[in-house]
């Protein structure tokens, strides 16, 4: 079967459309699906991939949820999924990383989502697609998570990088948003809107500028990544461009809504 790269442009979406057997994912703000989703677009709520409970809201939905909402979609094993958002695809990345979960690989993200689309002057809808029936079965893949225990682990051994996505202010404790505030210790600062070009749609920026940033922070190829942020939304994309630069990079969906609120994580 035919498939796309990783990463496309709202051009490359266009011509694929009538070419390969396309799954769409709309994981744009429900009000922003109703006004106008890419024709042919399934809308997932953010919500819905997400478990939504304290102090991990961030870890994969229940099995039996997970299942419904991939039956809800139609996904089935012939498909090239594409996915994106409206906000410059964290929660898109995150439903790669869920996919990836699930053993599910044929998957691409739309740089810049929404708006790049639109910006593009490609057409819009309002019709609310019905799926149709999935042939999907879930294979639990934990290769791509760390749970907390394991990340204790590696953070004491000094056997990971740590790339966190959250905001300057949430890193250094300024902002605090849990019992605790502050970092890992060792991880670095990456915010996850630094790569996204701000004056273009929010598109992912050029990649080889981001793994040059990247790697004047310590964090290259050669590294065992693990990213997080405050629920593995932001860290949604980094993941993602983390995949595409192709690192070894794994998510921790606990995130720091996990690790500050548990009384004997380390922090710095």
């Amino acid at each position: 079967m035919s498939s796309l790269p990783l990463l496309i442009t709202a051009d490359e979406l266009a011509a694929a459309r009538d070419q390969l057997n396309l799954l769409l994912i709309d994981l744009s703000d429900p009000q922003a699906y109703a006004q106008g989703h890419i024709p042919g677009a399934i809308h997932v709520h953010p919500a819905e991939t997400q478990w939504g409970k304290p102090p991990a809201p961030g870890l994969l939905p229940a099995s039996d949820n997970l299942q419904a909402l991939i039956q809800r979609i139609g996904l089935r094993e012939d498909q090239q999924v594409v996915v994106y958002d409206d906000e410059g695809g964290g929660w898109a990345g995150r439903m790669i990383w869920l996919l990836d979960c699930i053993g599910f690989a044929n998957a691409s993200l739309l740089s810049g989502g929404l708006q790049a689309w639109l910006k593009a002057g490609l057409p819009i809808s309002r019709e609310v697609i019905s799926p149709g029936q999935s042939n999907y079965t879930i294979q639990l893949n934990p290769v791509v998570n760390v749970v907390l225990e394991e990340l204790i682990q590696l953070v004491n051994s000094k056997l990971v990088k740590i790339w966190d996505a959250r905001s300057p202010q949430e890193f250094s404790g300024q902002r605090q948003t849990t019992n605790r505030s502050g970092h890992i210790p060792g991880a670095v600062n990456y915010e996850w809107t630094r790569a996204m070009d701000m004056n273009d749609a929010r598109k992912i920026r050029n990649l080889n500028n981001i793994r040059d940033e990247l790697k004047a922070l310590g964090i290259d190829a050669s590294n065992d990544i693990v990213t997080h942020c405050q629920s593995h939304h932001r860290s949604g994309l980094t993941y993602l461009i983390g995949k595409a630069l192709g690192f070894k990079i794994r998510a921790y969906p606990g995130s720091w809504s996990e690790w500050g609120n548990h009384p004997d994580t380390p922090i710095e």
